[in-house]
């Protein structure tokens, strides 16, 4: 419903914000990650948004990137997590590093987010990977990787980018504009969401 707010930053409080714009009060609830990156009172801020709706509570979810919006609504998607467990897990980990432990199967770092438990990480490496599966059939067949020194890194960074929303084709053109072969995994990650973002 809403992409985006873009108005005056008016409050702050533990976990929620107020930005106004055209005289209304937006309260949108956001992570420590980003209420962290927020202006002073008073300043001009534009937070992607997340209308969330349940029988009894309409709410607004507010992030600093496209990519912490996706990992939220990816999130949502998993058996069992609902909007406050996910808007904690932003708070404890950066979409790159969640994509990349869900490619890697990596439940320790998971499990050290607060309230994930060992079954709930495995709950989220299994569904999300299959997600991944099902979007990425069609592509096999379209297309082969390019052999790389570090085509292992670059088809992880791949996988972690699909996770996270973005198209093959939007990933290919984005790793022609910089250097990739001594880079890892999450380096290849880091600057493609940069330039994915702007």
């Amino acid at each position: 419903m809403y992409a985006y707010i873009k108005g005056t930053l008016e409050e702050k409080a533990k976990d929620s914000i107020v930005i106004e714009t055209s005289g209304i009060g937006y309260k949108i609830y956001v992570s420590e990650n980003t209420m962290s990156k927020l202006g002073e009172l008073g300043e001009k801020v534009k937070i992607y948004t997340h209308y969330h709706v349940r029988e009894d509570n309409i709410s607004l979810y507010g992030f600093n990137s496209n990519e912490e919006l996706k990992m939220f609504e990816l999130l949502l998607q998993v058996s069992g997590v609902g909007a406050k467990t996910a808007i904690a897990m932003l708070s404890n980990i950066t979409p790159s590093k969640f994509a990349l432990a869900i490619i890697s199967n990596d439940l320790k770092t998971l499990t050290k987010i607060p309230g994930i438990g060992n079954k709930s990480a495995q709950r989220m490496v299994l569904e999300l990977k299959d997600k991944l599966k099902t979007e990425t059939a069609i592509d096999q067949n379209e297309e082969t990787d390019i052999e790389t020194d570090n085509s292992e890194s670059l088809n992880e960074a791949t996988q972690a980018l699909q996770i996270l929303g973005y198209n093959k084709n939007e990933i290919t053109k984005v790793f022609d504009k910089f250097e990739t072969k001594k880079l890892s995994t999450e380096e290849i990650i880091k600057n493609a969401l940069k330039l994915l973002a702007r």
